[in-house]
């Protein structure tokens, strides 16, 4: 699966063959399809949970140690650019990329990300509120979170520049700040 999950992120869902996907885990042909019998798309679906669920754990990485709610968006915006910059703007988020692939040709597919997506908005809104916002603030910076940074990311990829991460961070950090002195 973690071929799979590499692969989507990098080419997408559609841009990734199941040869490649064999291939790259150096594992038997046969073995895709005895442990997906639904072949690539019961994959894809089961790389879009499980990856939606670890990009859960990466932000509570710069959450967590954080001694307040800006300090900890900066670093989350601060990982996500040192890492394009370092893949060579290969590695963003393989949700984002599949969901936009596949939201009108797949439904099976569409619904994963679209539960990635709600499961990020309910941990996110868990998160924030530990900072002190209200849920609906909690969700309404959840929103902004995700939204800016998935665009970041598209934008990052294909501009091969971390001005549209910096930008995104920015404009989040001043949310928070507007939520957190309404609260």
């Amino acid at each position: 699966m973690a071929a799979g999950a590499e692969l989507f992120r990098r080419n997408g869902y559609t841009g990734t063959g199941v040869k490649q996907i064999v291939e790259t885990a150096n594992a038997p042909f046969g073995s895709l399809y005895h442990f997906f019998p639904g072949g690539k798309e019961q994959l894809g679906e089961e790389v879009i949970r499980t990856s939606g669920m670890m990009y859960i754990q990466v932000i509570d990485v710069f959450l967590e140690p954080a001694t307040d709610l800006i300090s900890g968006l900066e670093a989350c915006f601060a990982g996500a650019a040192a890492t394009l910059r370092e893949t060579d703007y290969a590695d963003a988020c393989p949700i984002a990329t599949v969901a936009l692939e596949v939201a009108s040709t797949n439904e099976q597919l569409r619904i994963a990300t679209a539960d990635v997506f709600e499961a990020w908005t309910a941990a996110g809104t868990e998160r924030f509120r530990r900072f002190g916002l209200g849920e609906d603030a909690a969700r309404t910076l959840t929103l902004t979170f995700v939204t800016s940074l998935e665009g970041a990311f598209v934008l990052s990829r294909s501009l091969r520049s971390t001005e549209p991460i910096a930008v995104a961070g920015s404009a989040v950090v001043d949310v928070a700040r507007r939520l957190l002195a309404e609260a």
